[in-house]
């Protein structure tokens, strides 16, 4: 069920055998993404649970979901920008279908990334199937 662009992300993840080029792939995802306003980095979405500061900012317009981000940590800024590819410009009912675990496993994040990355991660997840599901 993912997009087209996070397949993408997969056949780069194929390409890069190096888990230091991958995770220099993750941080360059980050860095290409437009900034998230500074306005909308307020408490209401701010995510609780990640060691890092990350703001996440869901738009839902004519039942599309999509998604804005924001982190002080270069590897959670990745991490956000691979999020987007995964659930940016779905329905917003198809979000909770995601099976964002086994996503990511096709990328090795799940092995790689620290237990503190890993629950920051799931918080995120997290944030976005709730907004979703209230939004259904």
């Amino acid at each position: 069920m993912a997009s087209s662009a996070f397949e993408e992300i997969v056949e780069d993840f194929e390409f890069l055998e190096d888990w230091e080029d991958r995770y220099r792939h993750v941080i360059e995802m980050g860095k290409a993404m437009e900034p998230l306003d500074e306005a909308l980095r307020v408490p209401a979405t701010k995510v609780d649970g990640c060691a890092s500061q990350v703001w996440l900012h869901p738009v839902i317009e004519n039942g599309v979901f999509r998604f804005d981000g924001e982190s002080d940590a270069m590897i959670v800024r990745g991490l956000i920008a691979v999020l987007r590819c995964l659930y940016n410009d779905l329905p917003v009912g198809a979000v909770a279908q995601v099976d964002a675990r086994a996503e990511l496993a096709r990328l090795g994040l799940n092995d790689h990334l620290s237990a503190q990355r890993s629950n920051g991660l799931r918080a995120m997840i997290e944030r976005i199937r709730l907004v979703a599901s209230e939004a259904v």
